[in-house]
């Protein structure tokens, strides 16, 4: 507490009995819903310092700037591909794809939604979850469905994106400039 707040407080509990009896019963546990307790509260809180907001940005650029940094992935997919053989952007797109592999698995842990392979045939449970299984084809009934698989579906177990700590005003950015001196 400041030292002009605590002699403020300090002298207006000193001349002011019913304020001063209010907060003895106060600091021994009763509480009081006195409007002058009240108002000398919100008077406290007003001359704290404002808590500095931490810099905040979203995780789907946290994530896209981990990609860029350690696969290069915006590099490739900007990239005009017509002047390239197919040879050519298979190369650059195999270590590239292996260094994303690495950049998801690390951050969020992959694993099949469902145990069969793709092709094999499944049945929906009597009553599911549309965010787990996508019907296509010709459904019609009510579940459950039967069917043959054509993804086994992707779940995370674990949610682990880099906490953003620059500043707001770079909260944007994906990628600096990288400059090479001499």
């Amino acid at each position: 507490m400041g030292l002009i707040v605590a002699t403020k407080a300090f002298f207006k509990l000193l001349f002011d009995r019913q304020l001063s009896q209010q907060f003895e019963r106060l600091v021994a546990g009763e509480l009081s819903d006195s409007p002058k307790l009240e108002k000398s509260a919100k008077l406290a809180q007003a001359t704290k310092p404002a808590k500095k907001p931490e810099p905040t940005r979203s995780d789907a650029l946290s994530l896209l700037a981990a990609l860029q940094r350690e696969a290069r992935l915006v590099d490739l997919v900007s990239e005009s591909l017509g002047d390239y053989s197919d040879e050519q952007v298979g190369s650059a797109a195999r270590e590239v794809l292996e260094e994303s592999g690495k950049v998801i698995n690390r951050m969020f842990a992959l694993q099949p939604l469902a145990t069969v392979e793709d092709g094999e045939s499944m049945s929906t449970p009597d009553a599911f979850d549309p965010t787990e299984f996508r019907l296509t084809g010709n459904v019609a009934g009510d579940p459950p469905y039967q069917g043959q698989v054509a993804h086994h579906g992707w779940k995370a177990t674990k949610c682990e994106v880099p906490k953003w700590t620059g500043a707001a005003a770079t909260s944007m950015i994906v990628a600096p400039v990288e400059l090479e001196i001499g």
